[in-house]
């Protein structure tokens, strides 16, 4: 068999596990691979308008199934007001990772679906850099600045550091740290714990009110851009962790159905964008997928 036709078969099989998931989850459903980069916004808004105008279901709700090592906080906003337009539910379905940017889009959802295996990251959006347009590290940058504005006494080295300081770069990742963190707040409120209507443990059967909730979000946000408490950017932090910040998730672990439907969609998916050697991957069964091999980073 031809190599064409044997990736032709293997989408044939990638769109069959994408029409089961959406009988299981009741839901359009779209996975999207690859760096949230403002260069694919286009195809994402594009993207969302077929498989919303192409699809049969009444429940008015789509699911993403993510993989992100992150990207960009503005560009998560983006994605996130084009699927809010089309959109009056929004789920995400982590079945292995999202990272930095990916955590922020999980939580403009209005459930996230998790198991044993899956993992988000603490927050740290990156900026593209204007030498070359790679990413660097907001928080990273951030926190070298303040361990050396903290020392009391500084080394000819350090010296030599804080006078090289780009202070419009400082300006910049101090906004998208900010910016960040705000929408997290927001969107925690709006979508994530909006079901979070009833104390369950202390006070248990109390109402919970909107000043708890905006209080369980502040908390949340600044858990999760603590990287005193997670020390690395890429720390691997799966449910039992985020359960510890009282994060709202939908386990599937437990649910045979929905963790079949989710593995056989997600791993046939994985095995094809790796083998072909993609950077960027959104597939709908009603769509053509949107792809892309050169590397933005």
């Amino acid at each position: 068999m031809h190599l064409i036709d044997f990736d032709h078969t293997v989408l044939h099989h990638i769109n069959d596990a994408a029409k089961a998931l959406e009988k299981v989850i009741h839901s359009d459903v779209i996975c999207y691979f690859g760096q949230i980069h403002p260069q694919y916004v286009q195809f994402f808004r594009g993207f969302v308008e077929g498989v919303k105008s192409k699809s049969t279901r009444t429940e008015n709700t789509i699911s993403i199934v993510l993989r992100t090592s992150g990207g960009s906080a503005k560009t998560t906003e983006r994605l996130v007001n084009i699927l809010r337009h089309h959109y009056s539910k929004v789920n995400f379905i982590v079945p292995d990772l999202a990272m930095s940017a990916g955590t922020i889009f999980c939580m403009s959802g209005d459930k996230l679906y998790m198991d044993y295996a899956s993992s988000l990251g603490p927050i740290d959006p990156q900026v593209v850099e204007t030498d070359g347009g790679n990413y660097a590290s907001c928080f990273g940058y951030l926190d070298k600045v303040a361990e050396l504005t903290s020392k009391s006494s500084l080394t000819a080295a350090d010296e030599v550091l804080l006078k090289s300081i780009d202070l419009a770069k400082l300006a910049l990742f101090e906004q998208e740290r900010d910016l960040s963190i705000d929408l997290l707040k927001l969107w925690l409120v709006e979508h994530n714990l909006k079901d979070w209507n009833v104390h369950r443990t202390t006070r248990a059967g109390v109402p919970v009110t909107i000043e708890e909730k905006e209080a369980r979000a502040q908390e949340i946000a600044i858990e999760l851009s603590n990287n005193k408490r997670w020390v690395s950017h890429e720390r691997a932090l799966g449910p039992n962790k985020l359960r510890e910040i009282r994060l709202e998730i939908n386990d599937y672990s437990g649910d045979a159905t929905l963790t079949h439907a989710i593995h056989s969609y997600n791993d046939l998916l994985t095995a094809y964008t790796d083998r072909l050697g993609l950077t960027f991957f959104l597939h709908s069964h009603a769509m053509e997928p949107a792809l892309c091999r050169e590397n933005t980073a």
